[in-house]
């Protein structure tokens, strides 16, 4: 039985506090987008080559265009860099399919500029997903998507054609060609530890101890119970970047090597393997 590891980086940089907090005239909370590009960014990148493992960078082309130094280090370095939109916006809140998918094309725009190559995964802003997504996602060419939650630790095809009627039951849908790598607010280091005064509901400020805590313990019951099971963790630089949460991150990495029966991989590469096993 063995486990794999994939470490990924929401590399929001200012792009959240724009779209998802409408912070437009707040210098303060674009700061700790900036901080996450200049400090986070390089921190995490040196912390993935001191250890030889690889990682998956979603980055909005927001992000491209506004740190193209740093982003451009991310991909020279060797890691993956796949879909996180353009801008920040949740796909729910466009007003039309056309508008969301204007936003998707100008971030595989954004991507190609940078890497010469089409993104073949997806991570929604805020994992929100809005009645179009799935077809535009199928549109452009999206192979893997790592938005959903119906799973913790296995992957599998993203459904369709769901209905959830007032007056009826729910019906899932149908899979698609889509795969998916489940996701969760357990394992995201966003909404434990980002302070925000105007969200009461997105204020974190929890125990880190408590937050490791919960991914070791995560981490483990993987390990122990799932067969060939994949730990996702999301983080992001101007969160998880910040000095002695580094060192904490660090020594998880460290736990999770001396298994060995655990591997660390892209996400590509497991949405590959899955595509060819199923």
């Amino acid at each position: 039985m063995t486990s794999t590891v994939c470490l990924s980086y929401d590399f929001d940089a200012v792009s959240t506090w724009l779209w998802s907090y409408d912070s437009w005239d707040m210098p303060t909370r674009h700061s700790r987008g900036v901080y996450g590009a200049n400090t986070g960014a390089p921190r995490l990148l040196d912390l993935h080559d001191k250890y030889d493992i690889p990682a998956t960078w979603f980055v909005p082309g927001h992000t491209i265009d506004s740190f193209p130094e740093i982003c451009g280090e991310v991909h020279d370095r060797g890691y993956d860099i796949q879909h996180h939109g353009w801008s920040h916006t949740g796909p729910a809140t466009y007003e039309s399919k056309e508008d969301e998918k204007a936003d998707v094309n100008r971030a595989v725009e954004s991507i190609v500029d940078l890497t010469g190559e089409r993104p073949d995964g997806y991570r929604s802003p805020a994992w929100d997903y809005s009645e179009n997504t799935l077809e535009i996602l199928d549109e452009i060419g999206i192979e893997w998507d790592s938005s959903k939650m119906a799973s913790d630790f296995s992957p599998h095809w993203v459904y369709g054609d769901w209905s959830a009627p007032e007056d009826g039951a729910y019906d899932r849908g149908e899979p698609t060609d889509i795969v998916e790598l489940p996701v969760s607010w357990q394992r995201d280091d966003w909404p434990a530890l980002t302070f925000t005064w105007s969200r009461p509901h997105r204020m974190g400020y929890v125990s880190e101890d408590s937050l490791f805590q919960r991914y070791y313990d995560q981490f483990d019951w993987m390990h122990e119970h799932v067969d060939d099971g994949v730990f996702i963790l999301t983080m992001h630089p101007q969160v998880i970047g910040q000095g002695h949460r580094l060192s904490r991150l660090e020594e998880l990495v460290q736990y999770m090597l001396q298994k060995d029966d655990v591997e660390f991989k892209e996400m590509h590469d497991v949405a590959t393997a899955f595509r060819e096993n199923n």
